[in-house]
């Protein structure tokens, strides 16, 4: 009678054993990253309504206007926050936004034609930016919206 295992049974077992941790350690990390991204587009997306709230298109009179026009240089995301609220933002807030700047350009600043051919609407994409300057290693994401001068 025989008692116990072969070799042969024992190594095919811990081969399978091999095969199933490692796909469970690849599909954990592959959640790691996927939930690490949608973080990054939470606060992107908060970053964006925190634009809509402290340069609102709808406020935009005239396009070339250097204060108030469709082009807005970098900005920090905490800047947009002290331009909205006199609430200082809290260190959780704080450090969730750090790092995270955002901007808006006119796209078709310079093509009275194309402006012409879409009937009045200026192209405008909103770029948020965001990433670790020491490892180089950035991000964005952006959305491009219209705008028509108000008659």
């Amino acid at each position: 009678m025989r008692r116990g295992f072969t070799i042969l049974e024992v190594l095919l077992a811990t081969i399978i054993l091999g095969f199933g941790l490692t796909a469970i350690l690849l599909s954990m990390t592959q959640s790691q990253k996927t939930m690490l991204g949608s973080a990054y587009l939470e606060t992107v997306q908060e970053v964006m309504d925190l634009v809509e709230m402290a340069y609102p298109l709808s406020d935009v009179t005239d396009p070339d206007d250097a204060q108030n026009g469709l082009d807005v240089n970098e900005t920090k995301a905490t800047e947009l926050w002290e331009k909205i609220s006199e609430i200082r933002l809290t260190n959780a807030q704080e450090e969730k936004f750090h790092g995270y700047t955002w901007e808006r350009e006119w796209l078709n600043k310079n093509d009275d034609d194309e402006i012409e051919r879409l009937g009045g609407l200026h192209v405008v994409r909103v770029t948020v930016r965001w990433g670790n300057d020491f490892r180089g290693h950035h991000e964005e994401e952006s959305y491009v919206t219209f705008w028509r001068k108000p008659e």
